[in-house]
């Protein structure tokens, strides 16, 4: 019987008829999919620390405050704050003060630059498996960030808003939305495989299978009887 011939009505008979393969294949997904992200993947907590970031030294404004200009230079900046971050000048020297034994593309990977919008703030954000870790880096980096930032680029009145806490939530793995996800997936695979198992069988079952496949009148069923 082909999927084009089953009307709706079927369908959801067909679902209700093989419900309990459904549910087994969506609880199957879901449990794995709570053992992989509780058990095997490792938690990453994330740290930041705030930044006010003043103007360069040779920048003309019109004037002491905020205005338009000067947002849009902090956003032409942001890239060339988030490169400086990622530059051996700076992760070396992070790394030495905190000892620790990490490469350069490891700690650039765990290190981001983020400009907040419409602001003179920047964000040094830092995710790690260990939060202390985390909060150690992300305070360490802003500090060597801040040193070198004013050499470099001649930037003025830079200083510290917020330093990093410790964090108490890991960002990942979010297990709630991956189950919840899974759970989607699972009910999605269980009615495919069913519509698939249906299309490939061929048995008749039915009296309307008979009627259907022969075009042959029925004028009698024989009932089954339990012994």
């Amino acid at each position: 019987m082909g999927l084009e011939e089953i009307s709706l009505q079927e369908i959801f008979f067909i679902l209700r008829r093989r419900m309990r393969l459904i549910i087994g294949i969506t609880v199957f997904c879901i449990v794995v999919t709570g053992i992989i992200s509780i058990f095997m993947l490792k938690p990453e907590y994330e740290a930041f620390t705030t930044l006010m970031v003043g103007k360069p030294r040779d920048y003309q404004g019109t004037s002491s405050e905020l205005n338009y200009d000067d947002l849009l230079l902090n956003q032409k900046l942001a890239p060339t704050y988030r490169e400086l971050v990622k530059m051996r000048i700076v992760t070396d020297e992070v790394t030495r003060n905190l000892g620790l034994d990490i490469g350069h593309k490891s700690f650039v990977n765990k290190v981001n630059v983020n400009l907040v919008r419409d602001t003179e703030i920047i964000q040094v954000e830092v995710r790690d498996s260990n939060p202390n870790m985390a909060a150690e880096i992300a305070n360490e980096t802003a500090k060597v960030f801040m040193k070198h930032v004013q050499d470099i680029m001649k930037v003025e009145n830079i200083q510290v808003i917020d330093e990093a806490q410790t964090p108490r939530n890991p960002v990942r793995p979010r297990t709630k939305v991956n189950i919840a996800i899974a759970g989607v997936l699972g009910i999605m695979v269980g009615v495919f495989i069913v519509l698939l198992l249906e299309y490939l069988d061929n048995t008749i079952k039915t009296p309307d299978d008979v009627e259907r496949h022969l075009g042959l009148p029925i004028i009698g069923t024989i009932p089954m009887l339990d012994e």
